[in-house]
């Protein structure tokens, strides 16, 4: 008979699968601190030597690392998905940005049609809040928080459609968007007009997501990507054509 006796599960196991699972749903995020040992383990209610060697398994895991005199935090797991030769590849061709772009609009459609269906309410609340963030940050007009409100926005539709895999994949392309290698998120903030449009078209999404629509929602997202798309095309049109009258002014003005 193919059974066999069941063997009780070590504390310090149970430990590793709780945190790993907490990293896997994207609740524990890349960066982000555990508590202080003690506290953990009365969080856990594990002894503090089930709660190290847990710990210990992590860290040979690649899940954890240790930071001396700052404590545990969860590794940049993120920063292993694209190699650095193919980040700066990224970084030194235009078509790139528009490959990513088109790559978002697809994969954050769908996502946002899942959101709309699996979405708990706690789900929905969430991307509410975050949403009203974005509204009460408009008039401040500060671009650095806008668009961390924006990826933040985003990324809670990601969440959203309780896809792990997904989660991760595009938390990892949201990492480079921040740090600038797809574009800089600024320019899409100068203007006015296109500062109160991006505000119009997150609202739609977001009425999308609460009423539970999931093709409104998927054409919102995808209409949204699209006008991003055209602005930054837009603006690499300013700058080449900028680059060339700047040439014709400093001839002009050595004849």
């Amino acid at each position: 008979m193919p059974f066999q006796k069941v063997q009780p599960e070590k504390l310090s196991t149970s430990v590793v699968r709780q945190i790993e699972l907490l990293i896997l749903r994207g609740i524990l995020r890349p960066g982000e601190r555990l508590p202080a040992e003690r506290e953990l383990s009365e969080r856990l209610g594990v002894s503090r030597p089930s709660l190290r060697e847990a710990i210990s398994a992590l860290q040979d895991k690649g899940l954890l690392a240790s930071k001396a005199g700052a404590g545990i935090f969860v590794a940049d797991v993120l920063g292993s998905a694209f190699s650095d030769s193919l980040v700066q590849l990224f970084a030194a061709h235009d078509e790139a940005v528009f490959d990513y772009i088109s790559f978002r609009r697809d994969m954050e459609g769908l996502a946002a049609e899942r959101a709309a269906t699996l979405a708990s309410d706690t789900d929905l609340s969430v991307i509410q809040a975050v949403f009203s963030k974005m509204e009460a940050a408009h008039p401040k007009r500060n671009p650095a928080d806008e668009a961390r409100l924006d990826a933040d926005f985003h990324l809670a539709i990601i969440e959203a459609s309780h896809n792990v895999i997904m989660l991760h994949m595009m938390r990892s392309m949201y990492q480079l968007l921040r740090e600038g290698v797809f574009y800089n998120r600024t320019i899409m903030f100068r203007q006015r007009t296109t500062r109160h449009e991006l505000l119009e078209q997150h609202r739609a999404i977001n009425t999308a997501l609460q009423a539970r629509d999931p093709q409104a929602a998927r054409a919102a997202v995808e209409a949204h990507l699209t006008f991003v798309e055209t602005a930054l095309s837009d603006h690499q049109v300013y700058l080449h054509n900028e680059a060339v009258a700047k040439q014709r002014f400093e001839h002009e003005a050595t004849r």
